[in-house]
């Protein structure tokens, strides 16, 4: 107990002399170099084993905070600071404990922590928070929420009225149009989440200017996240004198800011509807990531971290973003805000690029503990590890919102992240199941944010496993195939794979094309994709002649017209549900439809007269819907009430 004692002291003495140093230093020095002052190029493992001992032993009577170790946390966890303890101290040091200098480097700070102050800074100006919308888009145009003002577009159109004119939210998005870049840059990611606030008809540009500029550079011990008002640029419209204006009367720099056209700084729904022009918000991460200038000069050394939209305009005949007609002034305007969570954590977090930052990293770290491999090592391995990050992340995500694999819509976009994750961990060299480890480690990281993950992980884990233990099959029998495939291209001097070889391997071995694709630009071939088009389409020619086959000749098509006069689909519960009150729209006779379809919109999966039975797993295998046994006796205005066999809308039609 003495000896404890004593080393605390010991511990208390070293921290409180050494702020010394540091406080007097600063005075005629720069925060770098008073850091390096501080610590040393060789005394950072000291310091840190101090800071340890301070955070558990002495908390109340020492201020970690004062020891800035910005420099050591941003190469992340080490074998030197174990990761929970890490947690301790980046929780107390980077809080809301430690006094913010905004002139100087960012100090670190949780993901959850950076989007709850935007969240709790829109709510003392009277927003209304709510909760992320589902990843599944309500738009039908749309399989997932791509946006964050996608759940508001209602309100902004002026469809409905909103439950509060200030709202704000933190909106999971996904988008996959560019998934072939993930990994490769600093900011592509599939799953993102975009900080949002909201006015429908409230206040407008100067105050959605004043409150941006406000939370960037408010100290981070005062709620803000405390950047350095030298290091921001923003960009207007052409036309937009106002915001320029704004902006100088907020402090700005009138040479940080910039004058764009219509291709960056004005904004539309792609149809017509609201639109208005837009300022941007930059964040200037150094000459050494590029040259001097601003966004218009190089938009990696400048990051944009926030959107602001001023929704002034009706517009139509939106054939382009330069393309369009001004009908006039709204009568309500409205701003509609956008700041990108994983941008911010990584500049706020002093990261290279958003893989690093604590939602996302921990994935690396259990990838390179399975592969035996370094991150940092070797850059297309890099690549490899990112993309296993930013998947595993994205299928979880998707899956815990309800989506599961499948060869259609959502369900392919989901396959395809997770067949990416398991490849890419092949290419590092781990051919044993990876999911196991990665998908809990990824839930562990997200958590924090979306404590709901625990509530389905089981059905969503199962899953997962078992859609990597048929895609690793499928891999183990056609990789040797398509090696000899690409061989046989070399060989006969061609840099180009036949169709007919990945027709073969998609056909006889399950391979996707996109998997073939990606795994030839690897060995620098290509792939005869438009001969295997080709073949595809044959194949499903003959596979429809076919089924006609085997239905007899009867011509199927007088189905497909009746679904065409029903006011909305209908759900097929056959995979998920035992039992279900449906009720009946039409009875086919003879490839004729004796009673119309009624004009009432048909029971769906949120109706409240929709009743729920005992469901099946979401990983159980699909059952084949029955035709209802009573259905000869059924009148189109009946509802059926058979609790042993699903009624198929399909049958009921």
């Amino acid at each position: 107990m003495f000896k404890r004692l004593f080393w605390v002291s010991i511990g208390v003495g070293i921290g409180v002399v050494a702020v010394t140093k540091a406080q007097a230093y600063v005075k005629a020095n720069t925060p770098d170099t008073a850091r390096q002052f501080l610590l040393g190029p060789d005394q950072d493992h000291v310091t840190m084993r101090t800071l340890e001992g301070l955070v558990n032993e002495s908390m109340p009577r020492v201020e970690p905070a004062r020891l800035n170790l910005t420099a050591n946390m941003r190469r992340g966890t080490s074998s030197r600071f174990p990761p929970d303890r890490y947690a301790q101290a980046t929780n107390h040091t980077f809080g809301r404990h430690q006094a913010s200098n905004n002139k100087g480097a960012q100090i670190h700070m949780r993901t959850s922590e950076i989007a709850k102050r935007f969240l709790d800074y829109f709510e003392q100006h009277d927003h209304l928070v709510v909760p992320s919308a589902s990843l599944i888009s309500p738009n039908p145009t749309t399989l997932f929420t791509i946006a964050g003002m996608v759940p508001f577009i209602p309100y902004l159109m002026g469809e409905q009225t909103p439950p509060k004119h200030r709202m704000a939210s933190n909106q999971k998005c996904v988008r996959t149009l560019d998934i072939d870049e993930v990994g490769k840059t600093t900011r592509h990611g599939t799953f993102f989440q975009m900080l949002g606030n909201f006015s429908f008809g409230d206040y407008f540009k100067e105050e959605a200017i004043h409150y941006a500029y406000e939370l960037l550079t408010t100290p981070q011990d005062k709620g803000g996240y405390g950047f350095d008002p030298e290091k921001l640029w923003m960009t207007t419209f052409t036309d937009d004198e106002e915001a320029r204006s704004m902006w100088k009367n907020e402090g700005v720099d009138p040479e940080h800011i910039q004058i764009m056209g219509m291709e960056d700084n004005f904004w539309t729904t792609g149809g017509p509807g609201p639109g208005g022009p837009c300022s941007e918000i930059y964040v200037d991460r150094g000459p050494k990531y590029g040259v001097e200038g601003g966004p218009i000069a190089d938009e990696n050394r400048y990051i944009e971290i926030w959107d602001l939209v001023f929704e002034n305009y009706e517009v139509d005949n939106v054939k382009s973003k330069t393309d369009l007609h001004i009908v006039g002034e709204l009568e309500n305007k409205n701003i509609d805000t956008g700041a990108g969570l994983e941008r911010l954590a990584y500049l706020m977090q002093g990261k290279q690029n958003i893989y690093e930052t604590d939602e996302v990293f921990p994935v690396i770290e259990a990838a390179q503990k399975l592969s035996g491999r370094t991150y940092g090592d070797d850059e297309a391995m890099d690549v490899r590890f990112r993309i296993v990050a930013d998947h595993v992340r994205s299928a979880l995500m998707i899956m815990s919102d309800g989506v599961r694999p499948s060869n259609n819509g959502r369900g392919y976009v989901l396959r395809r992240l997770l067949r990416r994750t398991v490849k890419a961990m092949r290419e590092l060299g781990v051919t044993e199941p990876v999911m196991p480890t990665l998908l809990p480690t990824s839930k562990a990281a997200m958590e924090p944010s979306y404590p709901e993950l625990n509530d389905t992980f089981h059905d969503v884990s199962e899953a997962a496993y078992g859609e990597e233990d048929a895609f690793r099959r499928t891999l183990e029998s056609g990789t040797e195939i398509f090696d000899m495939a690409v061989t046989k291209a070399k060989q006969g001097g061609s840099d180009l794979v036949s169709g007919e070889d990945a027709f073969k391997l998609h056909d006889t071995y399950g391979f996707p094309i996109e998997i073939t694709l990606e795994m030839a630009a690897d060995q620098g071939v290509k792939v005869d994709e438009a001969k295997f088009r080709e073949l595809m389409a044959e194949q499903k020619s003959r596979a429809r002649a076919d089924a006609l086959k085997k239905r007899h000749n009867v011509d199927l098509s007088v189905y497909d017209d009746f679904k065409k006069t029903l006011l909305q689909p209908i759900d097929f519960l056959g995979y998920t549900d035992m039992s279900a009150r449906a009720k009946v729209l039409g009875i086919m006779q003879e490839a004729r439809v004796p009673f119309p379809p009624s004009p009432a919109r048909p029971t769906s999966r949120s109706s409240s007269t929709a009743r729920r039975s005992t469901r099946r797993p979401a990983a159980s295998s699909p059952i084949r819907a029955r035709f209802c046994p009573t259905m000869a006796r059924c009148l189109r205005s009946t509802t059926c009430r058979s609790r042993s066999r699903t009624l198929s809308s399909t049958s009921a039609v």
